[in-house]
């Protein structure tokens, strides 16, 4: 068992062996490393020299031409924008159907209207009166007789 360890260990053949010579293993850590390796003059936008498209959103092309890719608006082979889930045809749609300006108009429109309506109904709409009328005898022969429900006698209070 002895004999196992010795020759297994091999001390003097480990040290006659001269080490190899090591390749330099450079690590990249973070993305802002990466990025100094390119110029501004090289890479302007810093995204590792892939061509980027203009930033124009896919809702604005031209829903009727011949696109290889018809839902998102896109030919085949073409670059992605670096910020495709904000400008592809998932994204929140941009809203062009009025101007702010024009929105106010509206705006001011409406609630004109509805205070104009309320003040039109308070002026014509009839006031209920502040003491139920009351009536002699309750007019109880005029609505049926003994047996209906009479109405409000003068001597009846509230």
């Amino acid at each position: 068992m002895l004999s196992r360890r010795v020759a297994a260990a091999r001390p003097l053949a480990r040290a006659l062996q001269t080490p190899l010579p090591r390749a330099a293993l450079n690590q990249i850590r973070c993305a802002s490393e990466y990025a100094m390796e390119y110029t501004d003059a090289e890479d302007p936008n810093m995204n590792g020299a892939y061509p980027n498209p203009p930033a124009i959103k896919r809702q604005h092309r031209d829903p009727y031409a011949d696109w290889w890719d018809k839902q998102e608006r896109r030919n085949y082979g073409e670059p992605v924008h670096e910020d495709n889930d904000i400008l592809g045809m998932m994204s929140t749609e941009d809203y062009t159907h009025f101007k702010p300006g024009f929105g106010a108009v509206l705006l001011g429109t409406f609630v004109a209207a509805v205070f104009g309506l309320c003040g039109v109904v308070a002026q014509l709409y009839p006031d209920k009166p502040s003491v139920p009328r009351t009536f002699p005898g309750g007019l109880e022969r005029e609505l049926g007789g003994p047996k209906a429900l009479p109405a409000r006698k003068d001597e009846m209070e509230m």
